[in-house]
């Protein structure tokens, strides 16, 4: 998703609608947000913004139709922030949005446009995250508050959120809201705010339904429409890989050794992801970094100074951290995880390829997304070319050609003898050993390649491989959602997990929902477990699985009911648990608390009964 656009954009880049001569300081903003726009590096508005943000700071409601990818964000965040009162700790500003991973890239934003304003807090609430930390920053008084309709619901109900002092609230892709069928939420949210409040709807079409939600909602408000940016990169080699979620760190790590390129950037959805990414970059000796939307400016800037002199060579990034950025040395893109829109992808792919330079970009796509691969394909108007990750002996190959470029530099710089003379010795000590088959010994040792490896040690390698996997795809699994949207009507959707077709949250047992959303299981000969977590702590079903996931080495399919009570949860496991594994997932923390995990041997009755 596209907040603003760059300081010098890509000829092909370039929106019909824009206005060249228009910048920020045009826009009439308040200096401390100037200040962290400029300190962004952006001085060019969208046309979106530049239509959208002067009659927002005048107290007007706008209605916007634009796509995603037009820079909305900006558009209602740069005013948002302008009517928020840092000194006051109590909610002012409500962004709704239809999906968790929307509402993660919108706070993102607005977090990025509030660093140079003291006390503002931004905060995300969206389901399918640990409920306890949200309500605590509600109860600190988070200023700007970005959610998801069911769980701005839900925190509504139980008193934690209260919107009496809200004086702006934004609607983003209003049309993809009511299609999942939010119109109701939406009424109810409206409807708890004050009367005297500031809107900005945003949608990417105006039916007549989101018309209705206007005129019901919005007062006299400014109609603005502003076309598609263009999406054509010309000077991009376009690929992408088919790599299962499991092996896409293993894989990247290969690209990365094999590339040609001077240096690279490498996009991840959310800001956890990012720094996943970019520790087991390092772990694998790689010289890497990572920004996201909470690092200071100042260390952002350090960092691409760093990038740009060649300390490191890898940038790993979310798309907010990297607005702006332009590294003359990025050859290669990989988007380690595909964004969440098309015109996302075009932003990414134009950190490199620019001022009429070639560059490289590779997608991963997992065999569930090639969906949106179809459709980053029609918004870019270019077939992609699929190509195969490198394999190990790839990596190999590489490093020894480029060890053998430098033969005849080195050759030339002289100092040899000591080597030469030993290389002889060698030699005359074996003389069954040929001249070229000692080169390809050493060569084999430069790279690190031992010879064949007992069969044993394969196994305890792949396993510990897998478990490495596992354990960051839980991580990850948290914040970087799957992109598939549930269909309207079957009971359950992108925000809604664990909450009945009413809206209302389901707390019976049987409404426990898996980490994927789906409901609860039995398993034919699954052995049920006590863990000493539940709703007090405000532990979810996904807390719960990540942890046995991250600390057991347990799949989903391994998990199956799971009844959370006040004060613990029942759990079924399919598969049987040794002492190791069970010391290991009780000193795991879900909440701020041990799992401390045992099997269940029954409690009283009312015990049972009493739940939250």
């Amino acid at each position: 998703m596209t907040e603003l656009t760059t300081p010098s954009p890509a000829p092909e880049q370039a929106t019909s609608d824009s206005a060249p001569e228009t910048t920020f300081r045009d826009l009439g903003l308040p200096a401390t947000l100037l200040e962290a726009v400029e300190g962004l590096g952006f001085v060019t508005p969208s046309a979106i913004q530049a239509a959208a943000i002067p009659p927002l700071l005048a107290g007007r409601d706008i209605t916007g139709v634009a796509q995603t990818g037009t820079g909305k964000t900006a558009a209602f965040g740069l005013p948002l922030l302008s009517r928020v009162d840092p000194d006051l700790h109590k909610t002012q500003a409500l962004v709704l949005t239809p999906t968790r991973e929307l509402a993660l890239q919108v706070a993102e934003a607005i977090e990025s446009f509030a660093s140079a304003l003291t006390g503002v807090e931004v905060l995300a609430v969206y389901g399918g995250a640990p409920y306890l930390p949200q309500q605590r920053a509600l109860q600190r008084g988070a200023q700007v508050v970005v959610g998801t309709p069911g769980r701005v619901i839900d925190h509504l109900e139980r008193k934690n959120l209260v919107l009496d002092d809200v004086r702006f609230l934004a609607l983003d892709e209003a049309d993809e809201m009511l299609r999942m069928g939010f119109a109701e939420d939406v009424d109810t949210i409206f409807g708890a705010a004050p009367a005297e409040r500031q809107v900005a709807l945003f949608s990417a079409t105006m039916p007549a339904p989101i018309r209705r939600v206007a005129q019901q909602h919005l007062n006299d408000p400014v109609e603005i429409a502003v076309s598609r940016q263009a999406s054509t990169v010309t000077t991009v080699h376009q690929t992408y890989a088919i790599v299962p979620f499991r092996h896409k760190a293993g894989s990247l790590v290969r690209v990365l050794q094999t590339s040609d390129a001077d240096a690279a950037i490498v996009f991840c959805r959310t800001r956890g992801a990012a720094e996943d990414v970019g520790t087991a970059l390092v772990e694998r000796g790689i010289a890497a970094a990572t920004i996201s939307g909470d690092v200071a400016q100042k260390d952002r800037e350090k960092i691409v100074e760093r990038l740009r002199s060649g300390q490191i060579d890898v940038l790993v990034a979310t798309d907010v951290a990297a607005r702006g950025l332009d590294v003359d040395r990025i050859g290669l893109v990989v988007n380690f995880d595909l964004p969440g829109e098309p015109e996302a992808y075009v932003h990414r792919i134009g950190r490199t390829g620019r001022a009429g330079r070639t560059g490289e970009a590779l997608s991963f796509v997992t065999p569930h997304e090639r969906g949106r691969l179809r459709q980053i394909e029609r918004t870019t108007r270019t077939p992609l070319e699929e190509i195969s990750i490198p394999t190990p002996a790839d990596v190999s190959a590489h490093r020894v050609r480029r060890m053998l470029d430098d033969v005849a530099d080195r050759h030339e710089a002289g100092r040899l003898d000591l080597y030469v003379r030993l290389v002889r010795e060698h030699l005359a000590a074996h003389p069954d050993l040929d001249a070229v088959e000692l080169a390809g010994t050493l060569a084999a040792l430069f790279v690190g390649d031992k010879g064949p490896k007992s069969r044993e040690a394969i196994e305890a390698e792949n396993e510990a491989a897998e478990l490495a996997a596992a354990s960051r795809a839980v991580r990850q699994r948290r914040e970087v959602e799957d992109g598939a949207r549930p269909r309207r009507g079957h009971g359950h959707d992108d925000d809604r997990g664990g909450r009945r077709r009413d809206g209302r949250p389901d707390r019976r047992p049987g409404g426990a929902r898996e980490d994927d959303g789906r409901p609860a299981r039995r398993l034919a000969n699954g052995t049920r477990y006590r863990v000493a977590v539940g709703h007090t702590h405000g532990v979810e079903p996904r807390g719960i699985v990540g942890a046995l996931a991250n600390e057991g080495g347990l799949s989903g399919k391994d998990v199956g009911k799971i009844d959370i009570f006040g004060s613990f949860s029942l759990v079924e496991i399919g598969r049987p648990l040794d002492a190791a594994t069970l010391d290991r997932i009780g000193r795991a923390r879900v909440g701020g608390r041990l799992l401390r995990i045992a099997v269940d041997k029954g409690a009283p009755a009312g015990a049972r009964r009493k739940r939250d």
